[in-house]
């Protein structure tokens, strides 16, 4: 905790990361207008900050920007933690059972893990979602497959390092399994840059589901995504830019503050940058 808050990257992610939760949390709360209502008559009103009525201006529907973009943390927290807490689970399951065993398994999972890597991220989850549908569901899925490859990478090579220490050795002495060596003695060791990846991976995530989003493959009206906020702002982005821009910007932000988190926790897992 002592090297966590001496570290500004950390510090600085962690605080945009807990406003993003908040936001989210109660974002029913802080909306100023009702997300989905539609008023023509008030359609591409610009914004008019605090001292208006619209803080964000309107959208093409006379809907309020600002408390869309509210409502649609949601959906973006929603994918990014769901999507990486299900390539965590098969990445580390599968990086650390390769890793371990060695072998035929090792080929085997680590050469689908590099079919895998052989098509884009993007291409490869735009591929996925259009054959089974689009929808947030499927957006998710396809997100968890495409972050896997980089999950087990990691785990396998901790737990190739890891396996060859003297306290492995003393489990197998002791004739612990190798499933309670691997899963209760190796993995711990291995948390630190797991916590890493995954912090990397959330803001990822999210950038991808608002490509999805933005080319229709992802949340579906009526829900509220930033990515289909994104895309029915594009026709007029010359004539009303804020329906873009701010949309846009929640995105930024919140992929800054995920990346200095990752970045963060590994200066304070490596020694020698931990000490600058």
């Amino acid at each position: 905790m002592k090297h966590f808050l001496r570290s500004k990257s950390a510090v600085t992610g962690l605080i945009l990361i807990g406003v993003l939760i908040l936001v989210a949390i109660f974002a029913d709360v802080l909306a100023p207008h009702d997300p989905y209502k539609m008023d023509i008559w008030n359609s591409y009103r610009a914004p008019e900050g605090f001292s208006g009525e619209f803080i964000l201006g309107t959208d093409d529907m006379g809907r309020d920007v600002l408390s869309r973009i509210l409502m649609g943390s949601r959906v973006s927290l929603l994918v990014a933690a769901t999507a990486t807490g299900v390539s965590l689970l098969f990445g580390i399951t599968l990086g650390a059972v390769a890793g371990y065993f060695g072998g035929v398994v090792d080929s085997v999972i680590m050469r689908l893990m590099d079919l895998i890597l052989a098509f884009p991220s993007v291409l490869l989850a735009i591929a996925i979602v259009a054959s089974l549908g689009p929808g947030v569901i499927n957006a998710m899925f396809a997100i968890a497959i495409v972050r896997v490859p980089a999950m087990v990478r990691v785990t396998r090579s901790m737990v190739l390092g890891l396996k060859e220490e003297e306290f492995v050795m003393a489990g197998k002495a002791l004739g612990l399994s190798d499933r309670r060596i691997l899963f209760r003695h190796i993995l711990i060791n291995c948390i630190a840059p797991i916590l890493v990846v995954a912090s990397l991976n959330m803001g990822t995530a999210i950038v991808v589901e608002a490509t999805l989003s933005f080319l229709g493959l992802g949340a579906q009206p009526p829900v509220i995504s930033w990515g289909r906020m994104l895309a029915l702002g594009r026709d007029s982005i010359r004539t009303a830019a804020h329906i873009t821009l701010y949309p846009g910007l929640a995105i930024v932000f919140t992929v800054l503050g995920f990346n200095l988190l990752g970045d963060g926790l590994r200066d304070i897992g490596d020694p020698q940058l931990r000490g600058r």
